[in-house]
């Protein structure tokens, strides 16, 4: 086992320390902007270079790198708060899983749930890595020390780098707890103050991500054998259905929802309104009841798929032929919830859920076609295209500018019923602000709409322009627009 840190450790170390201060100054000093383009510029020129000799899965990689990309991209060119926050928690995903995709054999098989098992060890092995050469700089730092004082001072440095963090906590606690308290530390000189709630954390913070991009890093190309493969073949042999047991409960359920089906072709997709209903009792009437039975019909559907054993050619075609029946109707039932959105949106505006609902059925109806060709062309693979899928899907939804195109429907509607609710645009980003400023061009005497445009426009005034690492067009265009309005009319009353 090495005992001395080597000199390409050294600089791999150097390159990840660079990485740790660029995420550091990228995602915690102001709101994430043009600062994750930067950051993973950074972090996939260190890829490239540590691993120059060549990368596997190049097609599928290509298609990844592409999505975080773009989804880095809507940091900078839009600035919508839903797809803000499941960014942060997307984006690292997909670089992970593309970092050890492209790192690892050829062979590997990336659409089966062991390759996020994998994944899971890996980071587990870099995290192990990290506190190996941790062992080893210390030890060759301290090497003429007794092996009893170098752990104590192990121990004792160790204890400082939890501890601090944990008496900044502490600390504000307590200063909430006892106003004399409070008085007591805020007389410390303010540089002590400051250095215990800011400059620790961002150097903790640092350190670790330092520490994590280096384990990572280093063990990536370290095959290591992974027998989870063999025992989840086992539980799926476990588990399997047997084929007649499937077709009973199949035929039971596409009894029942091809009744359903028949009642929908006599008057849910008939012209005007069931007889009782307004539009908001007949839009809202089973609309997630039938999204969550078509989640159902799916889930039963890839089970069936995956964990039936067929017993003879008559039992397998009777299973598909079931399978087709349960894809159909659960189109059915998609399409009738997408009338009822649809309805709902024409009567009572756009919002979030309700394009975000429209665009989700749209996706299960994708890959329902998609299910219903695997059904009869046993060949194709279920996961991949739902991965592929899925991932495409996603990245259209962050590069398509959902909030715009809830502006501009809300206001094509005005134009055509004088309705529009300028409370839910002003909940919006800044692209639902310029959806006020264009209806105050089409009119400016719409009620409230000079008063919260007013407001809007003292917070922009008062609040100065963010750092650079908070850039974003819309941002910027927006704020500049809304700055040099005139609103002659409102005098603050």
């Amino acid at each position: 086992m090495d005992t001395v840190v080597k000199k390409n450790e050294w600089l791999i170390m150097l390159s990840c320390l660079g990485l740790g201060i660029l995420a550091e100054i990228s995602f915690f000093h102001a709101r994430i902007g043009v600062s994750y383009l930067v950051f993973l510029t950074g972090f996939y020129l260190v890829v490239f270079v540590r691993f120059r000799q060549g990368f596997n899965h190049r097609r599928i990689g290509l298609l990844i790198m592409g999505c975080i990309w773009l989804l880095a991209a809507s940091y900078l060119l839009y600035d919508n708060a839903l797809f803000y926050l499941l960014n942060i928690v997307v984006i690292p995903f997909l670089v992970l899983f593309h970092v050890f995709l492209i790192t690892s054999p050829g062979n590997l098989k990336w659409g089966k749930p062991i390759f996020l098992v994998r994944i899971a060890a890996k980071i587990g092995q870099g995290i192990a890595y990290s506190t190996r050469f941790c062992n080893r700089l210390f030890n060759q730092l301290f090497r003429n020390m007794s092996k009893s004082t170098s752990q104590t001072v192990k121990r004792v440095l160790l204890g400082v780098l939890l501890g601090l963090p944990l008496l900044g906590l502490i600390t504000m606690l307590l200063m909430s707890a006892d106003a004399v308290f409070q008085e007591v530390v805020l007389g410390l000189p303010q540089y002590l103050f400051e250095l215990n709630l800011e400059v620790v954390f961002r150097i903790v913070a640092v350190l670790v991500l330092t520490f994590l991009f280096f384990g990572f890093l280093q063990v990536l190309r370290v095959n290591q054998r992974m027998p989870a493969q063999k025992k989840i073949d086992e539980v799926k042999e476990t588990i399997s259905w047997n084929g007649v047991t499937a077709v009973t409960i199949l035929v039971l359920l596409n009894a029942v929802y091809a009744l359903f089906t028949v009642i929908q072709f006599t008057y849910f997709f008939g012209d005007g309104l069931q007889e009782g209903f307004t539009y908001a009792e007949y839009a809202r009437r089973g609309f997630f009841e039938l999204v969550i039975v078509t989640l159902i019909n799916w889930t039963i559907l890839i089970c069936c798929l995956k964990l039936v054993r067929e017993q003879g050619a008559r039992l397998k075609l009777v299973l598909k032929l079931m399978y087709s029946l349960l894809i159909i109707v659960s189109g059915v039932m998609l399409v009738s919830a997408y009338q009822r959105l649809s309805m709902y949106e024409a009567a009572y505006g756009f919002t979030m859920d309700r394009i975000l609902a429209h665009a989700f059925m749209i996706f299960l109806i994708v890959v329902f076609t998609y299910t219903f060709i695997r059904v009869w062309i046993e060949r194709l693979a279920l996961l991949h295209f739902y991965l592929i899928a899925g991932l495409v899907f996603y990245s259209v939804l962050n590069v398509m500018h959902i909030e715009q195109l809830i502006v501009d429907e809300n206001l094509d509607r005005y134009e055509k019923t004088g309705k529009i609710d300028i409370h839910y645009l002003n909940s919006l980003s800044y692209t639902g602000v310029e959806g006020l400023i264009e209806l105050y061009k089409m009119n400016p005497d719409y009620p409230e709409l000079e008063r919260v445009l007013y407001f809007r426009q003292q917070t922009m005034r008062n609040n100065p322009l963010d750092d650079w690492q908070s850039f974003n067009f819309t941002k910027q265009e927006v704020r500049e627009r809304l700055i040099s309005l005139e609103l002659d009319k409102y005098e603050g009353g």
